[in-house]
Order: C-alpha cells, then sequence, then structure tokens
C-alpha cells in the first residue's frame, strides 16, 4: 500500500472507468468527493454501489454530467438521481449481488473502501460494512482506501492485507451514525404482535428503522435467541448486555451474532470494535437461503409499501418510482420459510403518514413485487397478526381487512366484492 494525498489517490480514475464504492457506514466520502472535483476532466465515469451515505455529489449537478450510478439499492441521496437520466437501478437480491463482479458482468476498474489501521501482522478490516466489497475488492484493477483508526476491526471476513490495496489515503474521522427517534404508538404496538410471534430459541433478522427496534424493545422476556441477519442497529445491544441473545441455539455459528453490516451509534461500533462474538461476514453468505433455512426458527421481520388482496408485497417503488431496492428482503422471506419452525413476516402501519391504506385490492400502477404472494406468511399491522400461508385469494383478501386500518375496512370489502364476484 503506497500512501498519498486524496487527490493522488482519486487521479488513478480515467474517463470511462467503473468505480465501486463502499457503503452504509464506511462510504468514503473523502475520496468521493475529491474525485468529484475532477468532473471537468473527466467523462463517462460509471458508478456502482449499494447504499452509501453522505451528499453523493456524483448525483448533483454540475458533477452529475461527468458520473453516471447503477445502483443495487437508492438510498435517500441518490434516490432522484436514480428516477432521472443521471442513474439507473438493477433489481437483484443482495445475495447475488458479487456475481456481477465475479463473473466479470460489470468488470471493476477502481475500488474506493475505507479500513481500519493495518494491525502488526500488515492486516486492516473493513469495518462494520463488509456485505459486497469483497468481491469488488477482489475484481478491481486498483483498490484505494482510506485508512482511519475511527473504523472499528471487526471479526468475520472483511479482513484485508496492506498488499491488496493500492494506495492509501490517511485520515481520522468519525464514520457515519444513524440515530433513531423514540417508536411511534402505532410501532409499538406493531412491534408487540410481532414479538408475540418469536418464540425462544428463534434466530432473528431484522432491518433497521423503528419497527424492529419496537419489536426487540418487547422481546425482554424471551430466551436464548440468536442473531443471523442482514444488518442491525442499536436496537439490538440491550437484549445482548442482558443475556436474551446468546446464540447458543444456532445451528451455524452457534453463539455467534452474524451479519454483513451494521449502522447506528457510536456505542454500536464500540460494541462490535474487536468483539469476536459478532462475525461480519459477506452478504454471499449472510443472505444465502440454503444456509439461512439451516438456523431453527428463523423469524424474519421485513416491512413493505404496500400488499395487495393476493398477498403480493411492493417493498421497494412507490408506483413506478424506484424508492429502495428488493434488498435481501426475499432471501430472508424464502430462507425463514424453510427453516424448522420459521415465521417469515411482513410488518408495517396499516396506512401511509398520509393515511392512505397499505392494504390495497391491487398494487399501483407501475410497482415492482419484492415478495411473491406464494412466499408470503405472517402479516402484521397495529390491529394484529394474520397468516396468509395456505389461504386461497378470496380467504387472504378477507384476513387482510381484518388488519386494515378501520377507516378503509369498508371501501376494502367492496372492492374485494368487486374483484372476487363474491
Amino acid at each position: 500500500m503506497k500512501i498519498v494525498t486524496d487527490q493522488q489517490a482519486v487521479s488513478v480514475v480515467k474517463s470511462g472507468d467503473r468505480v465501486f464504492f463502499q457503503g452504509a457506514a464506511m462510504t468514503p466520502n473523502l475520496l468521493i468527493d475529491q474525485l468529484c472535483e475532477r468532473y471537468q476532466e473527466l467523462n463517462d465515469v460509471k458508478i456502482i454501489q449499494i447504499h452509501t451515505d453522505g451528499p453523493a455529489k456524483y448525483m448533483q449537478e454540475p458533477y452529475s454530467d461527468s458520473f453516471s450510478l447503477t445502483s443495487c439499492f437508492v438510498g435517500g441521496n441518490v434516490r432522484k438521481g436514480v428516477n432521472s437520466n443521471k442513474g439507473d437501478y438493477i433489481p437483484i437480491f443482495l445475495s447475488e449481488i458479487h456475481q456481477l463482479f465475479c463473473r466479470d458482468i460489470l468488470p471493476l476498474d477502481v475500488a474506493f473502501i475505507q479500513v481500519s489501521p493495518p494491525d502488526k501482522h500488515g492486516f486492516c478490516s473493513l469495518g462494520v460494512s463488509v456485505d459486497i466489497t469483497i468481491p469488488a475488492i477482489q475484481k478491481a484493477k486498483i483498490v484505494v482506501a482510506l485508512v482511519n483508526p475511527q473504523v472499528p476491526r471487526t471479526h468475520g471476513d472483511g479482513i484485508i492485507h496492506i498488499n491488496r490495496i493500492d494506495y492509501g489515503v490517511h485520515v481520522d474521522q468519525p464514520i457515519h451514525q444513524a440515530i433513531f427517534g423514540a417508536p411511534t404508538e402505532v410501532e409499538n404496538q406493531i412491534g408487540e404482535h410481532v414479538a408475540n410471534l418469536v418464540e425462544d430459541g428463534a434466530t432473528l433478522q431484522m432491518g433497521i428503522g423503528n419497527i424492529p427496534n419496537a419489536v426487540l424493545a418487547n422481546l425482554t422476556n424471551h430466551k436464548r435467541l440468536g442473531i443471523h441477519t442482514e444488518m442491525f442497529s442499536d436496537g439490538l445491544l440491550d437484549l445482548v448486555e442482558q443475556g436474551i441473545v446468546t446464540g447458543e441455539e444456532k445451528f451455524l455459528k452457534t453463539n455467534k451474532i452474524v451479519t454483513t453490516f451494521a449502522i447506528g451509534s457510536q456505542r454500536l461500533y464500540d460494541f462490535v470494535d474487536d468483539n469476536p462474538s459478532v462475525h461480519f461476514k459477506e452478504a454471499a453468505y449472510t443472505n444465502d437461503t440454503s444456509l439461512i433455512k439451516l438456523n431453527p426458527k428463523v423469524t424474519a421481520i421485513n416491512s413493505a409499501i404496500e400488499i395487495d388482496f393476493t398477498g403480493q408485497v411492493c417493498a421497494d417503488t412507490i408506483g413506478p418510482y424506484q424508492y429502495s431496492g428488493v434488498g435481501g428482503q426475499m432471501d430472508f422471506i424464502r430462507g425463514a420459510s424453510l427453516s424448522k419452525g420459521g415465521k417469515p413476516i411482513i410488518a408495517m402501519p396499516s396506512t401511509t403518514k398520509k393515511g392512505v391504506s397499505k392494504i390495497v385490492p391491487h398494487l399501483n400502477y407501475g410497482a415492482g413485487v419484492t415478495t411473491t404472494r406464494a412466499h408470503m406468511h405472517y402479516v402484521a399491522t397495529e390491529y394484529g397478526v394474520v397468516d396468509l400461508f395456505g389461504k386461497s385469494l378470496k380467504q387472504r383478501a378477507k384476513v387482510l381487512i381484518s388488519i386494515a386500518h378501520p377507516d378503509h375496512q369498508q371501501d376494502l370489502e367492496e372492492q374485494m366484492i368487486k374483484r372476487f364476484n363474491l
């Protein structure tokens, strides 16, 4: 690894190159911003990423004239660009993104990453975002890293030797944090309903946000829970400290918390730093359905933008507008359904913030189906939980209406009668 300035580091990018950005809390924004400053001398630089944090200047004028984004997940910082002529989205399971690099479907010229300083043996840590970064490093012609002492040294797959890094830039700054407010009354009600589905000894997968945190807050009387998840945040820490999360009944990596990335507060980063009980694995491992199903009672908790009468779940678009991404929802919904005693759960408020029902007769025009109706089991709102598995289309409509907001139930019943000729 050759130590250089940030300006020297980004000079390796040429017009026409495809550049990978590590994401989430580990987004190397100093390198990204410095690259954007070269916009007048570059053209047709292709960016590939999942979710990044920070301003994403490459999607803003005037920089966006020189850069184009193809993203495998859509966050708020690039959402406008992806839905314009400046960017695009690849519908793909998180478990399969590595194949885009490994099979040279999307050959990589440069990878921008962020790592901890090397230990005495010359090994750096990828910190709290391993996900698809390892295959990107393996396939990129040039690897450029921010070397930051504030990056937690995590255990698992995310260890690379300095010989694999071509250029390093020293920085000393906090990595991205995500702080969440207290769950609302509705979110707490959903959390209670979902927590009642969780059995002692279950292996949990949960996302980020107030509903997963509300579920976790209602698990204080549970025992022997395990974690095999795509990501986690601060909501898990209290359960670990209280001895509720032990992982002792897991089949894979017994007693270990398994994840591919994490984002939260400094408390979270202090917890995972040099903690051998937490294993950060590649997404190709954490999200592999054939591995997920080996754990007992896998309880996968995911969310949705809307669900139609038949059980089709849209979780990544608002109509044709690309809002987020397929991510790992299907990986874990299927893994949980194949796990012995597993429970795949979609948990969501019954209405949007504007009061529009999220249980609908038909998905909105242009909406993507994230999880198919054949994969659906449990659906939870603040009004209760229903199980769609084994139910016919008409039966599904009836039980879904029973957990819709009361203000919408009469209209939904009328729509059900019309749709199914009842």
